[in-house]
């Protein structure tokens, strides 16, 4: 059975997020709050549970200041930021069966994954720094087994969420909330 969640390659928006691209983030949000990340990726999941993931699928707001540092541009971070989120949903979504209550929970972040990821189709990975498209090769590579790294569904949602404020708050023209 197919699992939804981006078989999207290429997102890369213009500097300014584009109108789009921020009503689908600000809905993320909403779909990302606290309550919701705590009751369906800690409460409905067995005590210390872990996902394995590539250690480029965990992305930290840390990781966005060192790239910014860099001299990497909003627009190649968003790309990043993109695919390493529907990345981390995807391995989310391998470990749940469809009756588990958190499947309904995770199709919908899903849902706005891959409307958002429609934002971004006319783009190509060649449109972002080498650093950026590295990472992102790595995030879609399947020989990287090695590299992996427990981490709770909830603290991959948490990051998503950080690192998307960072990203989207001030050019969404996001309030405090």
């Amino acid at each position: 059975l197919a699992v939804g969640c981006a078989g999207v390659l290429a997102v890369l928006g213009l500097e300014a997020a584009a109108p789009g691209e921020c009503e689908l983030t600000r809905l993320l949000q909403d779909k990302l709050r606290y309550e919701m990340r705590l009751q369906y990726m800690k409460h409905y999941f067995p005590i210390d549970y872990t996902v394995q993931v590539q250690y480029e699928e965990v992305l930290r707001p840390s990781n966005i200041t060192r790239l910014r540092n860099g001299t990497v541009s909003e627009a190649a971070l968003r790309y990043l930021w993109f695919h390493v989120s529907s990345q981390a949903m995807l391995r989310i979504r391998e470990v749940l069966p469809e009756k588990h209550p958190s499947w309904p929970y995770t199709q919908e972040l899903c849902r706005l994954f891959d409307a958002l990821g429609k934002e971004y189709s006319a783009y190509r990975q060649t449109d972002v720094e080498a650093v950026v498209a590295d990472v992102v090769k790595l995030v879609h590579s399947a020989g990287a087994e090695s590299r992996r790294k427990a981490v709770r569904p909830k603290a991959l949602l948490d990051n998503c969420l950080k690192v998307m404020r960072i990203l989207y708050g001030a050019p969404c023209e996001w309030g405090l909330g």
